[in-house]
């Protein structure tokens, strides 16, 4: 369970990247451009009069340091993004689903997320973020005694192979982190991954990613990021 700890925050680094950064690849350029015509001059920091206030600051400064996502290409479906981290480059790929069941059903966005931070000795991570609570099937049973939780294992499917998740609040990972090599290459291989999960209230749902450009996206994130 420690190798959740990161990754979760990363998680939302990402989806905020992603919802922010759509048209960002095309206007790179301009935007550099006009940096360079108009510096920004640094605001100076307000003086503290408190230890409090310095460690407020000292937050701050520390947020300003880090990296923001950065789109760098995009293969099909799928984004390619890098950052920066305390220990060093992070690159991911990560994709929104084309369908998602039931369509009447209310949840925020969902995405796929494959990621390699190499000063952490992480590759091929594979996450999702579902967009709401996910429930184990005790958590169902215990919402509705009728409802039968057998079935109601959150699993990633590509083709007639099936994986199964692990759900930690509204993210889900591989529960058998040997096997995401496994599912890595049915994801190369597949047109489609479905991710499939129930909520704590036992709804069950079932999100459909493309795969199309995926084996592309993943081979320019592990160029980006090397192994050390």
């Amino acid at each position: 369970m420690i190798r959740f700890a990161k990754p979760t925050a990363l998680l939302l680094c990402a989806a905020l990247g992603f919802l922010a950064m759509g048209p960002a690849l095309a206007q790179q350029s301009s935007t550099s451009d006009q940096a360079k015509k108009k510096p920004v001059k640094p605001a100076k920091p307000a003086p503290s009069s408190s230890a409090a206030d310095k460690s407020k600051a000292a937050d701050k400064s520390a947020d300003a340091g880090a990296s923001k996502p950065l789109l760098v290409a995009s293969f099909g479906d799928w984004g390619v993004y890098q950052t920066q981290a305390a220990k060093g480059r992070v690159c991911y790929t990560l994709a929104q689903p084309k369908d998602r069941a039931p369509a009447d059903l209310k949840r925020d966005p969902a995405y796929a997320f494959i990621s390699d931070r190499p000063g952490e000795g992480v590759r091929n991570e594979i996450s999702f973020i579902m967009g709401f609570d996910v429930g184990t099937p005790p958590d169902v049973a215990a919402a509705d005694p009728k409802k039968n939780p057998i079935g109601k294992q959150a699993m990633a499917i590509v083709g007639d192979q099936s994986f199964e998740l692990l759900a930690k609040t509204t993210n889900l990972w591989v529960k058998n982190a040997a096997k995401e090599g496994q599912l890595i290459d049915e994801m190369r291989k597949g047109a489609k991954l479905q991710v499939m999960a129930a909520s704590k209230k036992g709804h069950m749902t079932t999100d459909t990613y493309s795969l199309a450009g995926f084996s592309q996206a993943l081979e320019r994130v592990q160029k980006d990021c090397p192994n050390n």
